[in-house]
């Protein structure tokens, strides 16, 4: 249905209105701010960050890229390598590990880094058993700097890899394979050479996601970096200190970097591409492996289930721990239920839950709303076509391409005096500060889930409705919403499990009455309540 009415003018000028007032102008008015110094235009903070003589802030750039591209590729090898074994052969503790691959997407970034901190950290559970083992002093192996960022990037990105292969692995024709096998080849060459070809795809997918989500990484920096310098940091430090023109030129400078290394990934994948004929034959060709083999791909199984699974066990065990009995031993002590109790019945511990819940709840109705109408002019209307639909898909993906601290600062910066945008209100210190950053941060989740559902649908079923002499708006909620709504389900669930656990945004934002259950985890692990912060 490409015709566009009068209504959908009007829905996309307000949607424009939204992307304007809170993505493209507070973005404006932040990178203003890197180039204003002394009341006039300067670009003497760009000229400080790029001085080799003083390299703190080259350091930082230098060490986020490096450490997004590691983890894509460690990532992607883990990723990669567990959909392929997966999918491709039979062997003990397959099942088992199929169910649980996906977990730690469910875990909030900043959950995922405390435990692994409960578990790698310095005096962590298991560098306190290894101390205990060898007699030592100090444990001579835990996690920290820049390696132990990289292990948690891994542990929680390579579910992307994993997701997006096993899907595209689904539909690989199995005599591809075959033929490569009667020809001579090797699994390991037909798996280079055949297998990973058709894949890329998947793999520029998982990606770009990675590196985008490993760029905008905070949590684990700000427990893990230690003395290491990385751009979020920058710009957290520089809030702190009360240098907003600081804090803009790291903002700015982190977004263009992105952008730019988004942009030469996306050109290099377009110049290689992959296709194979579809012939309708589902891919459940399954390899046999030898004795010494199949030993391997279990023992490889079971290390991979307690990499995924042993940091949620940390946290559930000490989330029974009694305060004050876990300091020098190897576990807890003594263990209580009263961590869960006080959640219900403190109210300085009920409040942030409720807080999380409330704004969460907020920011994906919001998302719903914004997401699916956006969606629905991308795909079903005149605005699909050409240059306007390709605009409005990069608008929809840009909240993604931009780190939460970035958007939080923008904020700041935006909306600490009254705007007309707000209608003469300052939202910097109130409580819809962080469900608008919430919202903003997770549109892409909503409007991609959107795309993909409305995209799988005949426009001759909407035509029918129309010619029947249904409304458009009856048309819209009768016909087109039900067909979509387990693709909305998705978006929003992915929506509402970003914003109840988000960190990044709520550290800059907050105010205590407003603080969400990330910001009191923090709290309480610096009042060394460990239980009651796993809890």
């Amino acid at each position: 249905m490409k015709k566009a009415r009068v209504a959908d003018y009007l829905l996309l000028t307000v949607l424009l209105c939204v992307f304007l007032a809170f993505v493209l102008y507070p973005l404006g008015l932040t990178a203003l701010e890197s180039l204003e110094s002394g009341g006039r235009f300067s670009l003497d903070r760009y000229l400080t960050f790029f001085d080799l003589e003083s390299r703190s802030n080259l350091e930082a750039l230098f060490n986020s890229v490096l450490l997004s591209l590691l983890s894509v590729l460690l990532s992607g090898i883990v990723g990669i390598g567990l959909a392929y074994l997966i999918h491709e052969f039979q062997f003990p503790l397959k099942a088992f590990l199929r169910r649980i691959a996906v977990l730690p997407i469910g875990l909030p970034p900043l959950v995922g880094v405390i435990a692994f901190l409960f578990l790698y950290g310095e005096s962590g559970i298991l560098p306190r058993v290894l101390k205990e083992i060898l007699g030592l002093q100090k444990s001579p192996l835990y996690l920290e700097g820049f390696f132990g960022i990289l292990l948690v990037h891994t542990y929680s990105f390579y579910v992307y890899f994993y997701l997006f292969v096993s899907s595209l692995l689904r539909r690989v024709d199995p005599s591809v394979i075959e033929a490569a096998s009667n020809l001579g080849s090797s699994r390991w060459q037909t798996f280079r050479k055949v297998v990973v070809p058709l894949l890329m795809p998947a793999i520029v997918g998982a990606s770009l996601l990675t590196f985008m989500a490993s760029m905008a990484s905070f949590s684990a920096p700000f427990l893990f970096a230690g003395g290491e310098r990385f751009m979020t940091l920058q710009i957290y430090n520089a809030k702190l200190n009360g240098d907003m023109g600081l804090a803009a030129t790291h903002s700015v400078i982190l977004v263009l970097t992105a952008i730019l290394i988004l942009l030469l990934v996306r050109h290099h994948s377009l110049k290689r591409r992959y296709t194979q004929e579809i012939r309708g034959v589902s891919h459940i060709l399954i390899q046999r492996l030898t004795k010494r083999s199949r030993a391997f791909a279990t023992l490889l199984a079971f290390v991979t289930i307690l990499f995924i699974l042993l940091p949620v066990a940390g946290i559930v065990v000490i989330s029974f721990a009694q305060e004050g009995s876990w300091t020098w031993q190897l576990l807890p002590q003594s263990y209580t239920l009263s961590n869960y109790y006080s959640l219900l019945t403190d109210k300085n511990v009920f409040d942030p839950i409720a807080n999380s819940v409330l704004m969460a709840t907020l920011a994906t109705a919001m998302n719903i709303l914004f997401g699916v109408a956006l969606a629905f002019l991308i795909t079903r209307r005149i605005f699909s076509m050409g240059r306007v639909g390709a605009g409005l898909e990069i608008l929809s993906a840009l909240p993604f391409a931009i780190p939460g601290t970035v958007i939080a600062l923008s904020l700041i910066i935006a909306f600490n005096s009254p705007t007309w945008f707000t209608g003469g209100q300052v939202l910097v210190g109130t409580f819809w500060i962080l469900p608008l950053a919430y919202f903003l941060r997770n549109i892409p989740l909503v409007v991609r889930s959107a795309t993909a559902g409305f995209q799988h649908i005949d426009q001759s079923l909407e035509e029918s409705a129309l010619n029947l002499g249904a409304s458009p708006l009856l048309t819209f909620r009768r016909i087109l919403v039900p067909m979509i709504l387990p693709s909305i389900i998705a978006g929003a669930l992915l929506s509402f499990i970003a914003a109840l656990g988000e960190f990044v945004s709520s550290i800059l934002l907050y105010t205590y009455e407003n603080r969400p259950i990330s910001v009191e985890i923090l709290s309480q692990m610096r009042m060394y309540n460990f239980g009651s912060a796993a809890a």
